[in-house]
Order: C-alpha cells, then sequence, then structure tokens
C-alpha cells in the first residue's frame, strides 16, 4: 500500500463550498465545509485508483490562472493536507 500526500483548497463559492487538490486539479462541492472536504477526498481516491487502473499518470497540476490561491485573499481561503492510501494491486 502506497500513502499519498496532498494538498486540499476550501473555500466559499456562493451558498456552497469547493473544495480542490491542485496537484490533482480534482475539485468537489458541499453544502458545508465537512462535506466538501469530505467529497474532495473521495473524488481524489477515485481519481487514483482509477489512474493506477489504467496505467495513466496521476499527476495534473491546476494551471496557476485557475488556483484559487492566486485569484482569491488568503483568508477566504483553507488550506489542508490530506492522505490517500491506494492499494496497487498486479494482475498477471
Amino acid at each position: 500500500m502506497e500513502m499519498f500526500v496532498f494538498t486540499g483548497i476550501l473555500w466559499k463559492e456562493g451558498g456552497e463550498y469547493s473544495a480542490l487538490c491542485p496537484e490533482l486539479d480534482v475539485a468537489s462541492q458541499g453544502k458545508t465545509a465537512a462535506e466538501a472536504r469530505k467529497n474532495l477526498l473521495e473524488a481524489a481516491s477515485l481519481h487514483l485508483e482509477g489512474c493506477f487502473e489504467d496505467g495513466l499518470p496521476y499527476a495534473r497540476p491546476v494551471p496557476p490562472s485557475d488556483d484559487p490561491r492566486n485569484t482569491l485573499p488568503a483568508e477566504a481561503l483553507k488550506i489542508f493536507k490530506f492522505k490517500v492510501d491506494v492499494a496497487i494491486k498486479a494482475y498477471a
């Protein structure tokens, strides 16, 4: 099993919350901050599993122009680290 550590960015957009992993270019939303964060963790896990199963690269960084750290005020963002534990299976 391999443990990966990524960055999560959370911010409020209108009446909902958005969450983004800039290293994977994976995003999610939720009605609460906790829901958006939970949805991001699930989306990142599914993204990694799919990439590994298909033999594709998993990293796809967000372009700087689309990164909310470059467009929103720092006080509007919550930045956190999260870990994804992915089992890599070999098939013959």
